[in-house]
């Protein structure tokens, strides 16, 4: 699974890659585009959470990460699984 175009493109241009929300969650640290593959395969995302792929995280104990169609889900380092992933 690779990154939707359009988080592509935003890595591209001078946005902020971390910083506060007025919503949930509150804070985001973006990971790279060179950076989400191997931190994937480290949080063993695949296995442990098959169809989501990991691209940043709420600073603390929530990852950031996309579904097969884009949405965007908060879930928990610890559990990771798929029924604690959150919209």
């Amino acid at each position: 699974m690779k990154p939707p175009d359009e988080y592509l493109k935003y890595f591209e241009q001078d946005n902020p890659k971390e910083g506060s929300l007025a919503v949930e969650p509150g804070w985001f640290q973006l990971w790279s585009p060179e950076e989400i593959e191997s931190t994937n395969k480290g949080y063993e995302v695949e296995q442990n959470v098959p169809g989501f792929l990991g691209f940043g995280s709420n600073g603390g104990g929530e990852m950031l990460a996309f579904d097969q169609i884009g949405q965007i889900f908060m879930i928990p380092f610890v559990p990771m699984r798929v029924n604690e992933a959150k919209l």
